[in-house]
């Protein structure tokens, strides 16, 4: 056996696939030199992870319980969607979409490795920076979105404590660059603030949404009465239920389909894979279910209370109190939700996928810097203009494209690999993996192109709903059509195109 196939062997068929002591000293002394290597995307050994079970459901519920999510189910009602049907697609959709992300992170966990460097086996060492910023460009349009919110949230606090703020010419847009910059110099301290931040968020986040919900009790007359209210919320142009529940479900999964690709970013430094995989099963989906549950009882209070739909909570928390002190305290609470979910969700991916661009001169940092003034240039107040554009535009447009790089990194890892890597492999050109595994790239153009058609239908369309010819409803089924297209096609492929290719092991 050569020397590039002794590299091109895992050796480790359970467990942490990453060495330690000595080993894992040499290991970083050969890949140290290579241009795929900077320290921010070495791998992580056992003895230097610290996440454990609380993190990660901390790390989800923190993250759900933000202004998109509380308004999650609003899409979906003004479609027409009664309150159950759209509480019951935003649960499914995050049911199934824990399937990719637990697959996804059990390779963080195994290996250490963010995920720019774990999708270098299925893309190839250069075809992965097209695959990463893929995903990492959606994140800077996420990351600009939760600024755009949390910016309006921070020009409500500073309009309650200073009554001439609201005549500053473009007050909104100060707000939202002040908030910015105090995002900036936190993803300048790295992750340990991030892991750091996530924590203290939850049980603060968890609290402003009960007293929501204990508000809304007394206010909409207790449970039955308020639900009853909620039926007001839908749309009276209602479509069929079934034209709206697969756009509405596929729109959901893509909600987390960004994170389910990167979630390798946060693994890698999990104890055990029982942390991740117990922390995320409870912490996704009932985080999730919970806060769109809140967002629409709250809503239906408010209609009851103000005969106003209000389901943006930075326009609902100054009519509940004129307290200037509790006022504070409810704003101070939703930026750091907004701030929680940026950090975890849409900075850590794009960060290490700009600095796998070059990791030479591209830092975390730098790349979380880089990611913010994208994240100004996407001009995410376009995008949350109207609910419907949010919800069946842009998160059902992202979660396809996403969904089919999923397909491929899943098939590519579980079923062709054999949930072997050669971890060495991973840092080096022309060693183990290509340099571009075209293979991959004709899976996720075989997935993609099909949709494009019914995409852009949706896009010009007033309704935002997939209307009539067959190509257009293809559309409709978005993650789930090229999630199991771009992964059936690749497994087809590879077998056609490069059997010899497929790394053999001990």
């Amino acid at each position: 056996m050569s020397a590039s196939d002794t590299l091109c062997v895992s050796t480790a068929n359970s467990g942490i696939a990453v060495p330690a002591g000595k080993e894992l000293k040499q290991l970083q002394d050969r890949i140290r030199s290579s241009a795929l290597y900077n320290p921010d995307l070495a791998p992580i050994a056992e003895s230097q992870r610290s996440w454990g079970t609380w993190n990660y459901l901390a790390l989800w519920l923190s993250m759900s319980a933000v202004i998109t999510t509380y308004t999650l189910a609003s899409g979906l009602m003004v479609a027409g969607m009664s309150w159950w049907q759209a509480l019951l697609t935003v649960g499914l959709g995050n049911f199934l979409v824990l399937i990719p992300m637990i697959l996804n992170a059990a390779v963080g966990t195994r290996y250490g490795v963010p995920f720019p460097v774990v999708i270098r086996a299925a893309f190839g060492t250069q075809g992965a920076k097209v695959a990463a910023m893929a995903r990492g460009l959606v994140g800077c349009g996420w990351f600009g979105i939760q600024t755009w919110l949390g910016g309006l949230a921070l020009s409500a606090l500073l309009g309650s404590l200073w009554t001439n703020w609201r005549q500053i010419p473009g007050h909104a847009f100060w707000a939202f660059g002040l908030f910015w910059i105090v995002q900036m110099a936190i993803v300048w301290r790295g992750m340990a603030a991030i892991k750091r931040l996530e924590s203290f968020a939850a049980p603060v986040l968890i609290s402003l949404l009960l007293a929501l919900f204990l508000w809304a009790l007394q206010s909409g007359h207790g449970v039955q009465h308020t639900l009853q209210a909620a039926s007001m919320l839908t749309s009276h142009n209602r479509p069929s239920f079934w034209l709206l529940f697969w756009p509405g479900l596929a729109a959901n999964v893509g909600y987390w389909a960004t994170l389910s690709l990167n979630i390798p970013d946060f693994t890698r430094f999990a104890k055990n894979q029982r942390s991740q995989v117990v922390g995320q099963s409870i912490g996704l989906p009932v985080g999730m279910i919970l806060t769109s549950f809140v967002g629409i009882f709250v809503t239906a209070a408010a209609l009851v209370k103000f005969h106003k739909p209000l389901w943006n909570p930075i326009d609902l928390i100054p009519r509940i109190t004129h307290n200037g002190l509790l006022l504070v305290i409810a704003i101070l609470a939703i930026l750091l939700a907004q701030t929680s979910i940026n950090m975890g969700a849409n900075v850590v991916s794009p960060s290490n996928d700009f600095a796998n661009l070059a990791p030479k001169w591209v830092s975390f940092r730098i790349g979380g810097i880089i990611t913010g003034i994208i994240g100004i240039l996407i001009c995410p107040w376009a995008l949350m203009a109207h609910a419907s554009t949010y919800v069946f535009t842009w998160l059902a447009g992202c979660g396809s494209i996403l969904g089919a790089v999923a397909g491929v990194m899943i098939s590519d890892y579980w079923l062709w690999r054999g949930r072997h890597l050669s971890l060495e492999g991973l840092y080096q050109e022309d060693a183990c993996y290509q340099r571009w595994n075209w293979t991959a790239f004709a899976a996720l153009a075989t997935a993609i192109l099909p949709i494009l058609p019914g995409f852009w239908h949706v896009a010009s369309s007033v309704a935002h709903v997939t209307p009539g010819s067959w190509i257009d409803h293809l559309y409709t089924y978005g993650w789930f059509w090229t999630f199991s297209v771009a992964g059936g096609s690749y497994l087809l492929f590879a077998r056609l195109w490069q059997p010899a290719r497929r790394l053999q092991y001990d």
